[in-house]
């Protein structure tokens, strides 16, 4: 017996471990969203709906004919990798224009063995036309407030409107001079009627912070991109026609501070506080647990102070990281920050914590406010251990909310957290001997190619290497693996027109098309990825040498690509 414990290594441990993690039983995960949920009659939102149910079918979309207009029904699967198993997702979409105003509800729908929840769409009513509508494109721009103050967060939205299916195009926004762009998000994509005519309308959501009092011009947006012609145009050329816009700029006034304004200086539409949870009493030497939640209105989390409880004597205060969802709302940024404080009493008796006070601006009313939360009151008994004994939590670790739902620190808590604690050193022993058994990856690869700076380049997601480039084609969107194409060439291609340029095969050229008018011009985006795995199997087959990235540059750039600021 001691022979064969001595033959027993940890990798043997660790073998054990992951088998009884896998012996777990798996749990199928289907979820249900949508791309906005509040959108004006005449406008279509998206319905995706996610499962890890490789075999499952797509849902019954016909129970949902009575209050929506279904269309642009689409299926993608993916693959994926989680702690060294298989993973497949399959994510079903589906484009619903309300049929009326009001609250539309969206049943459960039911997905192999599973069902979503239901969901809510605010429809408002039908917004009226823009200026420019009945042009083929146009581009509209519009700012939640024109009288700001400064440093106050100002939402703005820029949408393209589109009734020309395009082919390729970019659309840029031109920074404002005195203050600070940032894009919130990713593009919406949906359909709107507009003048009795149907348009495609993808919106860019920004957020712009005034940095100095005065007058503030944003510049109106740029789009040039080629889209499909007519009949005549099909029938003497090759179809496209140039198409380009301008957005007109927008004038907003900006104040300076206001004297005697609170500091930090916050300016805010709104700013609400509340507990989330506090425990009912305390004892001395064990922790319980307050989780408070504000909600700012016209503010990104990097704008609010730290939420914070006061100091109190008598009481230990540990807060954990706070809990951040920003989201898009009438216009502008609105974020939630969540946090839970774990309170360790030093003895019994009477106890008072104060709650959390932020001072704001009302940008609205023009006047100083104060955001707070009562006192919690507590009458702390007595522990059980001394309190000179008691321990500060560990980070992460459970605490209790009421009475009785936590261990004393005296007996050493509970096990699971020091168990998760051995695994994880386990994994990273593993990860460190797999790293030194294979080596680092040769620099002679010549799909190790890095991509620049610009456009959709900067994202930091590339592949290396036609296996690389087939893993994003399983798993990732249609941006990723755009981004993934040109990282291929060397030097990196600035666009998927030059891409096309470079390439010597007639199969790989045709399938960039196919993916440009699946990610642009509504076409079948299951049918664009199965022609690119197809072509690109045994890696790009280029024309001859690759010429510099200047003397191939395409006319016009891919639509919306990223820019670096």
């Amino acid at each position: 017996m001691k022979a064969a414990w001595l033959r027993f290594r940890p990798w043997t441990v660790l073998a054990w471990l992951a088998c009884l993690a896998l012996a777990l039983p798996a749990q199928a995960q289907t979820r249900a969203w949508l791309d906005r949920d509040r959108i004006a009659l005449g406008e279509t939102a998206t319905l995706n709906i996610e499962t890890d149910q490789a075999a499952a079918q797509a849902p019954d979309f016909d129970v949902l004919v009575p209050d929506f207009v279904v269309s642009n029904r689409s299926s993608s699967r993916s693959i994926e990798l989680v702690n060294g198993a298989r993973r497949s997702r399959v994510l079903f979409a589906v484009a619903l224009q309300p049929r009326r105003e009001g609250v539309a509800t969206i049943p459960a729908l039911r997905v192999g063995g599973e069902a979503t929840r239901p969901l809510s769409l605010t429809v408002a009513p039908r917004s009226a036309a823009p200026a420019r509508a009945g042009a083929p494109v146009f581009i509209e721009g519009e700012v939640d407030a024109r009288d700001v103050y400064v440093q106050q967060s100002i939402g703005y939205v820029l949408r393209l409107y589109y009734a020309t299916p395009l082919v390729s195009g970019e659309l840029d926004q031109p920074e404002p001079a005195g203050a600070a762009i940032q894009r919130i998000g990713s593009d919406l994509q949906y359909s709107r009627d507009v003048g009795g005519r149907r348009y495609t309308v993808v919106e860019r959501r920004f957020q712009i912070v005034p940095e100095r009092s005065g007058t503030l011009t944003i510049p109106g947006a740029r789009f040039a991109g080629q889209g499909v012609g007519g009949f005549f145009d099909d029938m003497l050329g090759d179809g496209r026609r140039a198409l380009s816009a301008e957005g007109p700029a927008l004038t907003l006034q900006v104040r300076p501070m206001p004297d005697g304004a609170p500091q930090p200086w916050l300016p805010l539409h709104a700013l609400a506080m509340r507990y989330v949870d506090a425990p009912q009493a305390l004892r001395a030497g064990e922790a319980a647990a307050v989780v408070v939640e504000m909600t700012a209105d016209g503010a990104s989390a990097s704008q609010l102070p730290e939420l914070q409880l006061p100091a109190t004597d008598g009481v230990q205060v540990f807060p954990d990281p706070p809990q951040v969802d920003e989201t898009f709302v009438d216009g502008r940024l609105r974020v939630k920050v969540t946090r839970r404080f774990s309170l360790l009493p030093s003895q019994a008796g009477a106890l008072v914590v104060r709650g959390p006070r932020q001072a704001w601006w009302d940008v609205a009313a023009g006047s100083a406010r104060t955001a707070s939360l009562p006192d919690l009151r507590f009458t702390v008994a007595a522990g059980t251990a001394a309190a000179g004994g008691v321990q500060a939590p560990a980070p992460g670790a459970p605490v209790a909310s009421r009475p009785g739902m936590q261990a004393s620190p005296a007996t050493g808590g509970w096990p699971w957290p020091w168990l998760a604690l051995a695994f994880a050193v386990l994994w990273l022993g593993t990860l460190a001997w797999a790293l030194r058994r294979h080596g680092r990856p040769r620099s002679s690869d010549p799909g190790a190619a890095t991509l620049g700076a610009t456009g959709e380049a900067a994202r930091p997601a590339a592949a290396r290497s036609p296996r690389d480039l087939q893993r994003v084609l399983q798993a990732g969107d249609l941006g990723e693996v755009e981004h993934a194409l040109r990282g291929l060439a060397s030097p990196p291609a600035t666009n998927l027109d030059e891409l096309a340029a470079r390439l010597g095969d007639a199969a790989q050229r045709a399938a960039i098309t196919g993916l440009q008018q699946a990610r642009w011009a509504g076409g079948d985006v299951a049918q664009a990825r199965a022609a690119l795995v197809a072509a690109f199997a045994q890696g790009p087959r280029w024309k001859g040498a690759a010429a510099p990235a200047d003397a191939t540059r395409a006319l016009l750039p891919p639509l919306y690509p990223d820019r670096r600021r």
